[in-house]
């Protein structure tokens, strides 16, 4: 995974969409909210800078991953914005790992990939 830290304060976790990365994602939101929060923002695996690995991509792999990385920075709890994919991810954060989130902000989330009949 890569993952930038911008700023000081309360940590909001940022998550962006399917082939997307950091910057097309969030790029124009980052300057407004560093300014009252600390930002963690992550790419997650074949995603912008972060490589691939030998295993399936899936939301819950990246959950782990983003749970795995915030345990890893000394991150008790953060508000986790997350965009399309990167709202699928945040909901399985919220499902597997409650104790890490302390608010949700979902934007354009499927939650579930079956066609509507």
């Amino acid at each position: 995974m890569y993952y930038e830290v911008h700023g000081t304060g309360n940590p909001l976790v940022l998550l962006h969409g399917a082939f997307s990365a950091i910057g097309t994602s969030f790029g124009q939101l980052l300057p407004s909210l560093v300014k009252t929060r600390q930002v963690i923002a992550f790419e997650p695996q074949a995603h912008g800078r972060a490589a691939d690995i030998d295993r399936p991509m899936t939301l819950e792999g990246m959950a782990d991953d983003v749970a795995a990385a915030l345990q890893q920075l000394g991150i008790e709890r953060a508000d986790i914005f997350g965009y399309s994919m990167g709202a699928g991810v945040t909901l399985h954060v919220a499902i597997r790992y409650p104790d890490l989130v302390r608010k949700l902000v979902l934007a354009s989330v499927s939650y579930t990939p079956a066609p509507l009949t």
